[in-house]
């Protein structure tokens, strides 16, 4: 493995959740202790199963793996973390501001970027400690912090003084208030991050367009900050051993063509590929087996046996949806679990059933409106670009609120429109001028607000000024969270994966809406191989091992679809339009 060379002490594992960089962090920390080194696996991942990996109980304290000896393992709770960062700051203040007030702060310390700078908060020990860490040859990250969190933690002046300054705002610099008196610890961790003699950052993927784009963009973000030298892991890649059955050769055509067009920023970098192993890389054995050649020699008969899954097709979410006549329907979920296409599908079924449709997308990939634009009576498709939309809301924030601001009230004001925040409010900004539609006719949503965005925002006031402002008051507008919390008017479809990561973080969605009075109405399971009915034993082994997911959906939710892993791309009216057709029967 190229990116095992020379391995300085810490290596940071990053990319888009169910890529395997649990697995791949596992595997390397694994392999390092094996050598003789003393090794410290550190998790920071929300949807953290280290433990699961590894057959244990890890926990918030450093564990010793015994049946590795020199490996020690450490999972910090982004949510504990969370939850104390925030009481060290809201603590003070309970007791001397209204309710409202403490309720306003606690929300705004409530979304992703609190969780990021709260677990940053707890490794930089990790970091800078060289007394209660200097024991250790390596110490191996599963997430590395974004380069936004990084660059936060480096800008200048009072973050008590701007935070006054722009009280009210919708803003990710809420936990910075807490930080303040920590930037020299904070200084240190950032120099150790920076330095490549002590630092590899490493890039993990898919074989997949959207997954590949996404190490690209990590690669820029972090690059900005210092961190470069960066190394790219493409993980389960379809072995030979997989067979030659129709669905294998076209998933290894796909992947080959993702590959072929990997984009430039890390087309240069040291690459290594793994190739996708029959079971799920839990134990020992398995870890030890993720660097090596994949052979379906070690394929059980219990493994390739799998029990059939029950018919969900999408076909009945759709019937349930076009009953009511008209609605808003959101698809949501985390990058590359495929909500685009399935938003795509939903609107496209309910046109061909006879009904006025608009389509609006955030999906940077153009070629699904291309596709339908025109070509479907009653389909209206738009493409809603994120970049204009942050870049007009930023110049607006800037020229407003950053007005009155000091040279370094600026700066840390252009830092906080860096933040992932930032998009979702400018992007839904530009839809709910669309959701006043759904009261006439469908409107169907790729991707939506958190319902941390929409409670910080509805907390503030800023929501409905800010709207009010876009859409003018003579529209009778009704504030957009009230209308999302109507099941009568909203129809919220998480779209997930069967795997581990992506029902993990599907299930944190839903949890993140929920405290804001938002229901999800259904669940889509998309690519699933257990539905495609694989042939081949490698396909089948790993077919049995997406039951256990699948199983779980349904425990979370009463209406479910799953839609089968397909031989080709679903783009284009034909092939989406037979996506609702689908059944997971076996033909």
């Amino acid at each position: 493995m190229k990116f095992l060379q020379n391995a300085p002490r810490f290596l940071f594992f990053t990319g888009k959740g169910g890529v395997g960089k649990t697995s791949v962090a596992c595997a390397t920390a694994l392999t390092l202790a094996k050598t003789g080194r003393k090794v410290l696996l550190v998790s920071t991942d929300p949807a953290s199963n280290v433990g699961q990996v590894f057959g244990l109980t890890i926990g918030n304290t450093v564990t010793a793996i015994h049946d590795v000896p020199g490996l020690s393992a450490l999972e910090i709770d982004p949510e504990q973390a969370a939850e104390a960062y925030r009481e060290r700051i809201i603590g003070p203040v309970r007791g001397l501001l209204p309710e409202t007030e403490l309720a306003g702060i606690a929300e705004s310390l409530s979304g992703s970027c609190t969780t990021e700078i709260a677990s940053f908060d707890e490794f930089t020990n990790l970091l800078t400690d060289g007394t209660a860490y200097g024991e250790y040859d390596h110490v191996v990250f599963d997430t590395a912090p974004t380069g936004h969190t990084i660059r936060l933690l480096q800008l200048p002046g009072s973050w008590t003084d701007f935070l006054a300054a722009g009280k009210g705002d919708p803003s990710c610099l809420g936990p910075m208030s807490g930080l303040e008196k920590h930037k020299r610890v904070y200084a240190k961790a950032v120099q150790a991050l920076t330095d490549p003699a002590r630092t590899r950052l490493v890039l993990v993927s898919r074989a997949q367009t959207s997954s590949l784009s996404e190490i690209e963009r990590t690669y820029f973000e972090l690059n900005q900050i210092g961190i470069g030298g960066g190394y790219v892991v493409v993980n389960g890649v379809l072995p030979e051993a997989a067979g030659g059955e129709e669905l294998a050769q076209a998933l290894r055509a796909r992947e080959a063509a993702a590959i072929a067009a990997i984009p430039a920023a890390v087309a240069g970098l040291p690459r290594d590929v793994l190739e996708l192993k029959p079971g799920n890389m839990v134990g020992i054995p398995a870890l030890e087996s993720l660097f090596a050649a994949t052979s379906g020699a070690g394929i059980t008969a219990d493994a390739a046996l799998v029990t059939e899954v029950e018919d969900a097709p999408l076909a009945v979410l759709v019937d349930e949806v076009e009953l009511d006549g008209h609605g808003l329907v959101m698809c949501m979920g985390k990058g590359g679990v495929g909500k685009t296409t399935i938003a795509a599908a939903i609107a496209v079924a309910l046109a061909k059933r006879g009904h006025a449709v608009h389509l609006t997308t955030t999906d940077p990939a153009a070629h699904l409106t291309e596709t339908l634009h025109g070509s479907i009576p009653g389909l209206t498709v738009s493409r809603i670009d994120p970049e204009a939309a942050i870049q007009e809301y930023r110049r607006h924030v800037m020229e407003t609120r950053g007005r009155s601001l000091d040279d370094d009230g600026r700066a840390a004001l252009a830092e906080d429109l860096m933040s992932p925040c930032t998009e979702e409010v400018a992007v839904f900004r530009q839809f709910s001028r669309v959701v006043q539609e759904s009261r006439r006719h469908f409107v169907v949503m790729d991707t939506a607000p958190t319902g941390h965005t929409l409670l910080l925002l509805d907390a503030t006031g800023s929501y409905h000024r800010e709207i009010s402002r876009q859409v003018g008051d003579t529209m009778g507008f009704v504030t957009p969270l009230m209308r999302l919390q109507d099941p009568a008017q909203t129809k919220v479809v998480l779209v997930t994966l069967a795997e581990t990561t992506p029902v993990l973080e599907a299930e944190e969605l839903k949890s993140d809406l929920e405290r804001a009075g938002i229901h999800p109405w259904a669940w889509v399971i998309n690519n699933s191989i257990a539905a495609a009915h694989p042939q081949t034993p490698f396909l089948r082994a790993r077919a049995a091992s997406e039951i256990e997911q699948i199983a779980k959906v349904h425990t979370l939710t009463g209406r479910v679809a799953l839609i089968p892993l397909l031989p080709e791309e679903p783009v284009g009216e034909g092939k989406l339009s037979a996506l609702t057709a689908l059944s997971c029967l076996p033909a």
